[in-house]
């Protein structure tokens, strides 16, 4: 925590109370649900109140966290029907930087994505299912901004920043250990997509981050549906 009592270390004390709380929660610290008291985050962190408040707004500002009127903030929980959505979101806007990728795409690009596949593929789950997630994030980072436009790698970078985390982390059954069904589909799809982008295919290589993202939305939430 910072010590300085300087008004710049004033400023910069709400944001690093936010980079403490995101944390704890896409670590799985804070749960999905869990209520955020003001006055117990601020002697956990050893802060005064005020910013704690700002950096929940800050994180509510991101997705993290819900306001409830009368009730206070929580992290978010999210539904099936949320899964749902936030996948074909996600779908879109990665198949379009897909589109543009293909025509984009340079070799030192292509070549870091062939290398990611088998690496992915050569994870051992559940000990090794951090790294295939932190490599499965690079692979889709590569591919949206080799797309060369702004907005769409900004978008994106938000979006994963956090959600597919948060997703899984609401999902016991995938939280620590992957979908089994899904483990050999994953391979095939990511060998698809490098191969449409390869070739320069814009449309081949849109229909194949579209399909693959579908397909892996499909599987969390029947892993939704299935702890109940």
């Amino acid at each position: 925590m910072p010590t300085d009592t300087t008004p710049q270390a004033h400023k910069q004390l709400p944001q690093w109370v936010a980079d403490q709380l995101r944390s704890e929660i896409l670590e799985g610290r804070l749960k999905p649900g869990e209520w955020l008291r003001q006055e117990r985050l601020a002697q956990e962190h050893g802060v005064s109140q005020m910013p704690v408040r700002e950096a929940l707004k800050q994180l509510a500002s991101e997705g993290l966290v819900e306001h409830v009127p009368y009730r206070g903030a929580r992290v978010v929980q999210f539904s099936a029907d949320d899964v749902e959505d936030l996948y074909a979101c996600r779908a879109f806007i990665e198949g379009l930087a897909a589109r543009f990728a293909a025509v984009n795409i340079v070799a030192g690009e292509l070549a870091e994505l062939a290398a990611l596949v088998p690496q992915m593929a050569a994870c051992e789950t559940p000990r090794e299912l951090g790294q295939y997630r932190e490599l499965n994030r690079r692979f889709h980072g590569v591919i949206f901004a080799a797309s060369r436009r702004s907005y769409l790698v900004r978008t994106l970078a938000q979006l994963w920043a956090a959600f597919p985390t948060m997703l899984w982390s609401n999902v016991p059954r995938v939280a620590t250990d992957s979908v089994a069904a899904r483990d050999e589909p994953d391979v095939a799809e990511h060998s698809a997509i490098v191969a449409a982008l390869a070739a320069h295919d814009p449309a081949a290589a849109e229909r194949a981050v579209r399909d693959h993202i579908t397909s892996a939305g499909r599987a969390l939430q029947s892993a939704m549906t299935e702890r109940r």
